[in-house]
């Protein structure tokens, strides 16, 4: 359905909480995946369907194992797991030295996410420039969304980060921003981005909200869909799921996007917002069907 690259440069603003906030309220079914050259830490974040902790074994490395003679997006699901507000994860290395054996892995691995027919792709790449490989599979991507603060050091290597994106996808940024300075941080970093000359689709924002991020980890009461973090990823969500529908439907090469906009948004109900602040059951995401079931 759509690839949606995640990424910063210097510093990495937050972005695996940015996705799972997105991931808590993308209006369509979606697949977080971590896709981090140097190493993910959901699996010591976030607990899984049944309350335990997800197998750090099973998710990229375990498909990277089993990918050599070739990658298909119906591989996939045989490595993902699903977090407890029923939220579907590819979880990824657990250090960067698993990488090393896996240069050959991100271009394969870009092409089979963005062909995955069931769901949208969210692919938290951490920071990027540290593994040059990791450039193959954003090569993949429908968007490229990248993350940064209002702050002078900040926007200077978001700058040099846009000049050295992989030509194709469609670009975005996305401002962290304090709530006392939301609307004025957002419209000065647009400002500096339009200056620059750089292709930009748009930039959006995503409230600094240290409690709401405590409360997606599960360590902090109160009621998560309240914080101002889940409500401004709601927004950014839909506006980021329509931008991908836009550009699919534009370009051929892709496929048509009938149907992605009717009947499937009600995949998170209550979702990983949920799971973290409520006793009911998860509401399960659409899956394809496994051999055997």
């Amino acid at each position: 359905m759509g690839l949606i690259v995640l990424a910063a440069d210097k510093g990495a603003p937050g972005v695996t909480t940015a996705a799972t906030a997105l991931g808590a309220v993308w209006p369509r079914p979606v697949l977080l995946a971590e896709c981090d050259p140097s190493g993910g830490d959901l699996v010591y974040r976030l607990p899984g369907a049944d309350g335990g902790m997800l197998n750090p074994g099973r998710g990229l490395l375990s498909l990277g194992a089993t990918a050599r003679r070739g990658l298909y997006p119906e591989q996939i699901y045989e490595h993902t797991q699903r977090l407890i507000g029923g939220l579907d994860v590819l979880a990824g290395l657990t250090n960067g030295e698993q990488a090393a054996g896996l240069t050959w892995l991100w271009g394969p691995l870009g092409r089979a996410l963005a062909a995955l027919p069931q769901a949208d792709v969210l692919a938290d790449c951490g920071r990027l420039g540290g593994h040059l490989q990791i450039n193959d599979l954003v090569a993949e991507a429908d968007l490229v969304v990248l993350f940064t603060r209002a702050s002078l050091d900040n926007v200077a290597h978001l700058r040099e980060r846009l000049a050295l994106l992989p030509k194709g996808p469609e670009r975005g940024v996305v401002v962290i921003a304090d709530a006392r300075s939301y609307r004025p941080a957002i419209d000065e970093v647009r400002r500096i981005v339009a200056a620059t000359g750089h292709d930009v689709a748009f930039v959006g924002g995503l409230a600094y909200d240290p409690k709401g991020a405590e409360l997606l980890r599960g360590q902090w009461g109160g009621r998560l869909d309240r914080s101002l973090l889940i409500r401004t990823a709601r927004d950014l969500a839909g506006r980021l799921a329509s931008r991908v529908a836009s550009t699919r439907t534009r370009d051929p090469a892709v496929g048509s996007t009938n149907g992605l906009t009717g009947g499937l948004t009600g995949g998170l109900t209550g979702g990983l917002t949920g799971g973290l602040t409520a006793t009911p059951p998860p509401v399960p995401r659409p899956r394809p069907a496994r051999e055997g079931e």
